[in-house]
């Protein structure tokens, strides 16, 4: 598998470095004149960090250094769980059962459930 930092595209500055970790090598005698001519204008052209680094690949260091790609977005803010936010409809729903047949004997307080869920996930909703 590849790795995926190969296929981020390059800038001049990339570019203009690259030239510079080539020159050093030429000056170093790693690479001749006519070497460094066709390396450098590859260098020119190339369009992204795999493209610019397999012209390096049977030289040592120094290499060009990237720097860490900057995510596009920020993750969005999550807020923390609450485990007994999943719990208040049904710990509603168990009082109005106890509620009617302790208290009220009607039976249209079991609408209170639905109710409470809407308005919980409205406000709940409202909340993060």
């Amino acid at each position: 598998m590849s790795d995926p930092s190969r296929d981020i595209r390059i800038g001049d500055t990339e570019r203009q470095q690259a030239l510079q970790v080539l020159g050093e090598h030429m000056s170093a005698g790693r690479i001749d004149i006519n070497e460094y001519g066709d390396r450098s204008a590859k260098i020119t052209t190339a369009k992204t960090r795999g493209e610019l680094m397999a012209l390096f690949y049977d030289l040592p260091d120094p290499r060009p250094q990237f720097v860490a790609p900057v995510p596009m977005f920020n993750e969005p803010y999550k807020a923390p769980a609450r485990r007994w936010e999943g719990a208040v409809v049904p710990v509603v729903g168990v009082a109005v059962a106890i509620l009617f047949f302790a208290f009220v004997k009607n039976p249209l307080i079991f609408l209170l459930i639905p109710a409470v869920a809407i308005l919980w996930g409205q406000w709940n909703g409202r909340r993060r």
